[in-house]
């Protein structure tokens, strides 16, 4: 079972700067893709950014290209999503998620299998 845990969250103002960490355990880490996605009050969760386990592929949603960016230490059992610029729009509840794959880096939440339980980031205008 992989176990994931997200921090960094916060309340920041526009424009400011965001490191989210996602660390996991149990499994062998560098066996697993993991993605980013966040879900903002009445709203359907949505794909964030998203990296395979070496980190050479990424992917990240139109509305964040160019601000964020996903990275991961595999010695530390850890992935990152630098964000930067942030919007308002950006309020959300970011969770990280884990896929046992060595192929690609998905986007689709069902993709993906185990879940972290969540941090919240507030964008204040």
């Amino acid at each position: 079972q992989m176990q994931l845990v997200e921090s960094g969250g916060g309340l920041v103002q526009a424009g400011d700067s965001l490191r989210l960490s996602c660390t996991a355990s149990g499994r062998i880490f560098t066996d697993w893709a993991i993605g980013w996605f966040r879900q903002a009050p009445g709203k359907e969760r949505e794909f964030v950014a998203a990296i395979n386990w070496n980190g050479l592929i990424t992917k990240y949603a139109d509305s964040v290209k160019g601000r964020f960016t996903a990275s991961r230490v595999n010695a530390k059992n850890t992935v990152y999503l630098q964000m930067n610029s942030l919007k308002p729009e950006d309020t959300a509840v970011y969770y990280c998620a884990a896929v046992l794959s060595r192929i690609g880096a998905p986007v689709s939440p069902p993709d993906y299998d185990h879940w972290g339980q969540g941090t919240q980031v507030t964008v204040s205008s």
